[in-house]
């Protein structure tokens, strides 16, 4: 992973197409409904709280994220992810899931190319997980070997490992098998599961 960003985007607001190369662009709406503009034919939306997104981008397509309401604010995941080949044929797949999706459970949003499930597809041994926690819940998340977790506390309050966080709050988990992540209040979360080496490739060889 090489970006994690949570994005606010006032109503009506968004930002012009630009480009980037070698990146699998990945995005999970937590709030109001977001609009997709690219040069590869992707559907613009909107897509609802809840939806994923991957765009891959190969050789530098174009792309940008809006606000498609005029009077609500948006709020987003935005993450990067670099691919497992470089110079990818750029396409566009999403996904909507709902809040009971995802209730008191680690749900599976995004996961590696060829991996069965209902799941957004990425090109690299990556995967993403939302959950939505009632208070005194817990899940577990187990890290294989060779992988890593990053753990972000998209609002509520509980605990990451026993440690205390609040809205914001994020944590980097190698070495060790597993996390346990508690609500203390309802809360939502996020959590990247990847390989703690990357092949560079394409652009990320420079």
């Amino acid at each position: 992973m090489r970006v994690f960003n949570d994005n606010r985007v006032i109503p009506g607001g968004g930002g012009p197409l630009h480009s980037h190369r070698d990146v699998e662009a990945l995005t999970y709406v937590v709030e109001g409904n977001f609009r997709h503009e690219d040069n590869i034919g992707g559907a613009a939306g909107p897509l609802p709280a809840g939806s994923v997104q991957r765009v891959t981008l190969g050789p530098g397509a174009l792309h940008a994220e809006q606000n498609a309401s005029q009077t609500d604010p948006l709020r987003f995941i935005g993450i990067w992810i670099p691919p497992d080949s470089a110079d990818l044929q750029p396409g566009v797949e999403q996904r909507v899931f709902t809040k009971a999706d995802r209730t008191n459970r680690l749900l599976k949003v995004i996961a590696p190319l060829g991996e069965p499930g209902e799941t957004v597809k990425v090109h690299q041994k990556a995967s993403v997980y939302v959950a939505s926690l009632d208070p005194d819940v817990e899940v577990v998340h187990e890290i294989a070997p060779g992988r890593g977790a990053y753990v972000y506390l998209i609002g509520g309050a509980g605990t990451f490992g026993g440690q205390t966080v609040a809205t914001g709050a994020a944590a980097r988990v190698t070495m060790r098998p597993s996390i346990e992540i508690r609500a203390t209040e309802p809360s939502e979360l996020i959590l990247v599961d990847v390989p703690l080496r990357f092949e560079p490739v394409g652009a990320w060889r420079t």
